[in-house]
């Protein structure tokens, strides 16, 4: 039966792949398929795009905070790439692993690979696109980038690619209601892992 005694702690996972493989989109579909999920707003020093929210898509903050925080380790991970800043803030994942919820980390390879190395007892999950003209296609249909930065997007991808091979599960969005869905699934086998259960407590036959 249940131990309800003791609380199960939630999910680390490091959710990774290149920019217009529809991260953002998948895991807004997840969250609307379950409640025990809760996304880590990344930290960075880049401005705003479009109608991007402070505190919702990122914490927009400056250099200088920024290196403050590093300074007080309040970053898990941080990282600089395309003349920005990116960090996971420490506070909120701790708290919310704590409470039972599975945390996802939406970080590119290098973070991913460095949250990795620190917790290995995190998942780690890879979207990747069907095909690079899939990939291309999406990253010009945002339309928030020029010919320059589009072509700098897709040679990183090329480096990121490489490293599906490092990440436990990887996750094709051909579809983004199957790729949610298959994701979900991944985080189901994984709270069901013997290890898991009973490194929790979920199960109680202490008395038998």
């Amino acid at each position: 039966m249940a131990n309800e005694e003791n609380k199960r702690s939630g999910l680390l996972i490091v959710f990774s792949g290149p920019a217009g493989s529809g991260k953002g989109t998948v895991l807004g579909r997840l969250f609307e398929m379950r409640s025990d999920c809760v996304n880590s707003v990344s930290a960075t020093t880049r401005a705003p795009r479009p109608g991007e929210v402070n505190g919702v898509n990122y914490h927009f903050i400056s250099e200088e905070t920024f290196n403050n925080w590093i300074s007080q380790d309040l970053f898990i991970e941080w990282d600089h790439h395309f003349k920005a800043y990116y960090g996971t803030p420490r506070q909120f994942v701790e708290e919310n692993l704590n409470n039972g919820k599975n945390v996802i980390l939406e970080i590119d390879d290098n973070g991913g690979l460095e949250v990795m190395k620190k917790m290995p007892d995190c998942v780690s999950i890879f979207l990747s696109p069907p095909s690079w003209e899939v990939l291309e296609a999406r990253l010009r249909g945002r339309g928030t980038e020029t010919d320059e930065q589009i072509a700098s997007r897709m040679l990183k991808a090329k480096t990121e690619i490489k490293h599906m091979k490092d990440y436990q599960y990887i996750v094709v969005n051909n579809t983004v209601d199957e790729a949610a869905a298959n994701i979900s699934a991944i985080i189901d086998a994984e709270l069901s892992k013997t290890a898991r259960v009973f490194k929790d407590k979920v199960v109680n036959f202490d008395n038998l």
